[in-house]
């Protein structure tokens, strides 16, 4: 079974009294404008390092691994799993901008887990179209880890595939479990 989240019905206008979510993002920049200094950082990561992860809002990635701007690439998508799109990431990643080691992050609870094909072809029957992407879940949390570290280490486009590790975080704990 299909998780889609509630969809607003077409009589219900947004409050224009109140600022959507894209407007406060809007503000919230120009007060950070204010501040920001340009320290003349590269595009290149200072810790040579690129991180895929899941795009779950529960992961603050730069606090969990104690990274500072300018310190590494981050790659997100539903599920962080290694998909040709990651992989052309990592490409640009390595081949372009100096990076060496990968870090593949899952995490528990994920909305991926237990995910089926089947959320593909609901999608075909709304929309009249079958997306060309898989959905890419899974119930073995471990085994997806371990399945997304031989997909990196197999591309024949990455130039460095000996530093390419893959965890668990717990999103209860905080902790991250290593894949072996």
């Amino acid at each position: 079974m299909t998780v889609t989240p509630d969809r607003p019905t077409p009589n219900a206008a947004a409050d224009p009294a109140r600022p959507s979510i894209i407007d406060r993002f809007v503000a919230a920049n120009r007060e950070y404008a204010v501040t920001f200094h340009d320290g003349g950082m590269d595009a290149r990561p200072v810790q040579k390092i690129a991180v895929v992860a899941c795009m779950d809002a529960r992961l603050d990635l730069f606090a969990a691994l104690g990274l500072e701007l300018g310190d590494a690439h981050v790659i997100r998508n539903a599920g962080g799993v290694v998909t040709d799109d990651t992989i052309r990431s990592l490409t640009i990643s390595q081949r372009a901008l100096g990076t060496r080691s990968i870090a593949l992050i899952h995490h528990t609870g994920c909305g991926l887990l237990g995910l089926t094909e089947d959320f593909r072809r609901e999608l075909e029957l709304e929309v009249g179209q079958r997306p060309q992407w898989a959905v890419e879940s899974f119930v073995d949390l471990d085994g997806d880890v371990r399945q997304s570290m031989q997909r990196v280490r197999t591309s024949p486009f990455l130039l460095h595939t000996d530093d390419v590790r893959g965890f668990v975080f717990d999103v209860h704990t905080g902790l991250l479990r290593e894949i072996d």
